[in-house]
């Protein structure tokens, strides 16, 4: 009992510190995907918090963290410009558009929860996770590269001379305080000393960085300064519940909603790799969409799972619901009374923690691979990468899932024999092998002459099965050329549920199948007990 008390009491302070170091990281990220998305800093910090409280409480993955993600943001600039061209100039109706689209995309992600689409995760093939991986880990490294631009003029350009140089300095401070603290003791969180140190060396010795509050204050804002979420009561009257409104924002809640679900769910396994345990997929898509609905009914910009925040809170020993409730607790504590002292936090700090995730989340080994692995799962682990750069994870994830089934598909399709023989009454037997789909149709006609075969023909599905309705259309369509031929032509060995699709296609199919029949091989294939029964009893 003190052994587990005690292992409770250690995982509660991994966790606390944790939570406390990803509220820090959280910050600036949701303040740049806020700016990025056209809207009010604190609409991404509100969001943060929302998301990440409610998805951490009632989750399919304890220790993953949710908040504004810069994925669904590059979707919302468009949504919020397009609505603000609805009404007047300053009515900023494209705020109230985001919040109704937030709110439904909430339902359609607690839809595919309540559907069990969760699951479908599964098809996602290692090639595509490999790639997604990589082309995040780019797209997180290119987005810090802008921390070194300043704002002059009201134009970005990059940092140089004295300014540059510190910058520099202190990111590579933070990443050798986070390589170097974990060489000498796991029990403190490298991320958390690495900012609270580097903070310390800018505050003290007054050195002119830019900071959270610069920031912040750079891409329009007046400081980080907020309360607490405020329920819209003028959603209700500034969006109008119409046809056209729903075709207007149904389209970017599918979009969002697809993006939320795959960054979160892909996130959720790479956290199980990570830990070693397993996460619920389903209960995932439903915390997701209710956490999204909340979040649009009070002023938030919408999320989903966040990759670097949560690989930061797994690498600094986050395990638990605890950490991800510390992490969005902390954050509101920050908008509402600490603001000022966030604000004097270094960017180089937040990036140089950035920079760190960067490096742990790119899979390294995929370079050592490339030789070793398939031509076709080099070309989709990198045409992954690439488009999640270019365009967004959800296209990405989508057209790497196609280029592997198409893949899948060609390599099986080539996979189809048949092996003929004759029978001492002449009758000619066609033995199918491989499987029976789409794609193999075209070599399955080919195996057979219908003009120069006997009169008594059979096809013999027993190492071969119907997968679908273009395998029973070939069936059918030389079973007519046979009969019309004159010839009888007999299907056999075919498992039941082989038997039940060409059964209900057309009732033709009763008239040439072979229901009886007295052979080993099909009742020891059709019954996997009596054929492991078989091999035992098997004299070698």
């Amino acid at each position: 009992m003190t052994e587990f008390i005690r292992k409770r009491t250690v995982n509660a302070k991994n966790d606390i510190l944790s939570g406390a170091t990803v509220a820090l990281a959280l910050v600036p990220e949701a303040v740049a995907f806020a700016f990025v998305a056209g809207v009010d800093p604190l609409v991404g910090l509100y969001a943060a918090f929302m998301v990440g409280i409610i998805t951490a409480i009632f989750g399919g993955r304890p220790g993953m963290i949710s908040g504004a993600t810069g994925a669904l943001a590059v979707v919302m600039v468009s949504l919020v410009a397009e609505g603000n061209t609805f009404g007047a100039e300053g009515d900023n109706l494209g705020l109230y558009y985001l919040f109704a689209t937030v709110i439904l995309m909430g339902f359609i992600q607690m839809s595919a929860g309540v559907l069990k689409l969760g699951k479908f995760v599964r098809l996602i093939p290692h090639p595509v996770m490999m790639g997604f991986v990589n082309g995040l880990a780019i797209v997180i490294f290119l987005s810090q590269l802008n921390m070194f631009k300043t704002h002059e003029n009201g134009e970005l350009n990059w940092m140089q001379g004295t300014q540059l140089f510190t910058m520099m300095g202190l990111v590579a401070l933070t990443m050798a305080i986070m390589f170097g603290l974990p060489k000498l003791t796991k029990k403190l969180p490298e991320a958390l000393i690495a900012i609270l140190a580097v903070s310390a060396i800018a505050i003290f010795g007054n050195l002119e960085v830019a900071t959270v509050g610069s920031f912040i204050r750079d891409g329009g804002g007046d400081g980080l300064k907020g309360g607490l979420p405020q329920f819209q009561t003028a959603l209700f009257s500034k969006v109008p519940f119409t046809w056209e409104t729903l075709k207007f924002i149904g389209p970017y809640a599918l979009i969002l909603a697809a993006i939320g679900l795959i960054e979160s769910l892909m996130t959720l396994n790479l956290v199980d790799e990570l830990t070693e345990t397993r996460g619920n997929t389903n209960r995932e898509c439903l915390a997701q969409g209710g956490a999204n609905i909340v979040t649009g009914l009070f002023g938030g910009m919408g999320g989903c799972a966040m990759i670097g925040q949560s690989l930061i809170n797994i690498k600094s020993g986050g395990r638990t619901r605890l950490s991800g409730i510390t992490a969005a607790v902390l954050l509101l504590i920050f908008i509402v009374f600490a603001s000022s002292f966030i604000e004097r936090i270094p960017i180089a700090a937040l990036v140089g923690v950035m920079f760190m995730v960067v490096i742990g989340t790119f899979a390294w080994s995929s370079f050592r691979i490339l030789n070793k692995i398939p031509l076709s799962d080099v070309v989709v682990l990198v045409a992954v990468s690439t488009l999640t750069i270019i365009f967004d994870l959800a296209i990405a994830v989508v057209a790497g899932v196609i280029m592997s089934a198409l893949v899948f598909s060609w390599e099986n399709a080539k996979r189809i024999r048949a092996r003929k023989r004759m029978k001492a009454d002449g009758t000619k037997v066609y033995e199918i092998w491989g499987p029976l789909f789409f794609g193999s149709i075209i070599a399955f006609n080919d195996k057979f002459d219908v003009k120069n075969d006997p009169d008594k023909i059979e096809i013999d599905f027993v190492e071969s099965r119907i997968s679908d309705h273009s395998a029973i259309e070939a069936i059918f369509n030389l079973v007519n050329k046979y009969e019309a031929e004159g010839k009888t032509i007999k299907l056999k060995h075919l498992s039941e549920d082989c038997k039940e699709l060409l059964y209900k296609s057309n009732a033709k199919f009763r008239e040439v199948i072979v229901e009886a029949i007295d052979d080993p091989r099909y009742h020891l294939a059709e019954n996997p007990e009596a054929f492991t029964k078989g091999l035992s009893e098997y004299r070698f």
